[in-house]
């Protein structure tokens, strides 16, 4: 019988019956002494009869750039008692030829410690690479041969995405970054600390001049695209919307976003580890837009820019003399909600007005971002009169779909009936309720009054004081 067919039979019977008898060992070994400026050096921990949970991150070395990780495990039969090991090995790339320390440094392995003493490595010219064979059995039995990994070719690519790159002052444009792969795609990927890099990413692109509407990704989804004809995977992993200050010219610089990809064992094995771990960095290309200056207008500086409509509570709406009504002039449509001013008002002398209560809602999607802002007045009118509201309230701003400015005007009326209530009014205004006159104007009089008695008072004791004193006086002589 062919020994062969055995070696997978052999190795699952071991693996369920035998447990581990020996105790935990957890070193670290360093790679050769001397290495070619085309080889990479390791440092490797191994544990023994335990998997690796948890590692501390391997240590930087000078003159040299971490290039990436792989794992192996192996398993040893001896007098009937089986021992495995397992290990991770960072490798590293030489960035030049040169003698350098690899300084003294501890590691924590499965909250074990382990320490090197550090070493001297020599890197000198480039050497040829040797093949060497390799049976997938061969971890089983011990025999610790290194792996050759290749790099797949990848169909993939990182984009910055704007939607215009002309706008005026205030117009929104919307920015995206996405990472891109062909459907037809073999290379493996995994996305490697998304959070750190688009924090720095922010940085770089935010514009100093603009207001910025972040839509907050939070989760990298998966989204089937078709670009000239072919399929691609995208994943979003940014996009905000900015509303610019100033006119001029915004920039957005070229950006690299970091992704893991992983080589593949060149002879893959039934045992051990067919992948490494290494990193590849993909860049956008960099984007410019272009900020004009908005038309001349007196309101120029003031308004909003962007594409509104008007929302009223009502259309026509019957009311009493004096009676309190509630009127909300709401503005919803696309562009920077957050910097809609209120209507303006005028001839309101019919009316009494209350400053209003404000409601603002924004949603954020689809490349757009859109919004309610409603401003909601309380009033109420004296006199019987159909009033027409549009002749009181309006809103103007920069509508970019007609590309001029434009109003918003009520199509609101309210028909006010019943007596008039304007000397009510007036006197209610001057006179007050009888409680603010006893609580204001009352209290102000007595006071008055109080001392004014006081006063004439004390004066006339002082004058009897002094006439009493002077027939004294003339009464001795």
């Amino acid at each position: 019988m062919n020994i062969t067919y055995l070696k997978p039979l052999l190795l699952f019977l071991i693996s369920f019956y035998c447990l581990p008898l020996l105790g935990q060992d957890v070193r670290i070994e360093l790679g050769p002494d001397e290495i070619g400026v085309n080889e990479t050096f390791s440092v490797k921990i191994v544990i023994s009869d335990e998997k690796i949970k948890s590692y501390d991150q391997f240590p930087e070395i000078s003159g040299f750039q971490k290039q990436g990780i792989s794992q192996s495990s192996s398993m040893n039969i001896v007098n009937g008692q089986m021992t495995s090991t397992n290990s991770v090995i960072q490798y590293y790339k030489p960035i030049r030829q040169g003698t350098y320390r690899v300084e003294p440094f501890t590691m924590t392995v499965n909250g074990h410690q382990a320490r090197s003493e550090g070493k001297s490595v020599t890197v000198s010219d480039a050497r040829q690479a040797q093949r060497r064979g390799r049976d997938p059995f061969d971890d089983f039995f011990g025999r610790d041969e290194e792996v050759e990994y290749v790099e797949v070719d990848d169909e993939a690519f990182f984009s910055m995405a704007v939607d215009k790159d002309e706008v005026y002052v205030g117009e929104g444009f919307n920015v995206s970054l996405a990472f891109y792969m062909a459907e037809t795609n073999q290379a493996p990927f995994q996305f490697y600390e998304p959070g750190r890099q688009l924090e720095e990413i922010i940085r770089k692109i935010k514009p100093t001049n603009a207001w910025e509407e972040n839509f907050n990704v939070t989760n990298i989804q998966p989204e089937r695209v078709e670009i000239n004809g072919k399929f691609w995977t995208r994943f979003r992993v940014y996009e905000a919307t900015f509303y610019p200050f100033a006119e001029g010219q915004i920039e957005l610089p070229q950006i690299g976003w970091q992704m893991i990809k992983y080589r593949i064992a060149k002879n893959p094995s039934f045992f051990g580890s067919n992948r490494q771990e290494d990193f590849k960095t993909f860049n956008s290309s960099a984007k410019n837009v272009k900020v004009k200056q908005l038309p001349p207008h007196p309101l120029r500086n003031e308004v909003s820019v962007g594409n509104f409509r008007l929302r009223e509570n009502f259309s026509r709406k019957e009311a009493d003399t004096g009676e309190g009504v509630t009127y909300t002039f709401g503005i919803t449509g696309e562009g920077n909600i957050n910097s809609i001013q209120p209507p303006r008002k005028y001839n309101l002398q019919k009316f009494n007005t209350y400053d209003p209560n404000v409601r603002q809602q924004i949603n954020r999607g689809r490349g757009r971002v859109t919004g309610l802002k409603e401003y909601s007045y309380f009033m109420s009118i004296n006199e019987p009169d159909e009033i027409h509201l549009k002749d009181h309230f309006e809103w103007i701003f920069f509508n970019t779909s007609l590309d001029r400015y434009d109003t918003l005007r009520p199509g609101a009326i309210l028909a006010v009936s019943g007596e008039s209530k304007t000397n009510q009014a007036i006197s209610t205004n001057r006179l007050g309720g009888i409680y603010d006159l006893i609580e204001v104007e009352d209290n102000k009089l007595l006071n008055q009054r109080y001392k004014y008695y006081f006063s004439t008072f004390i004066n006339i004791l002082l004058v009897a004081a002094v006439i009493l004193l002077a027939a004294l006086i003339i009464r001795k002589k």
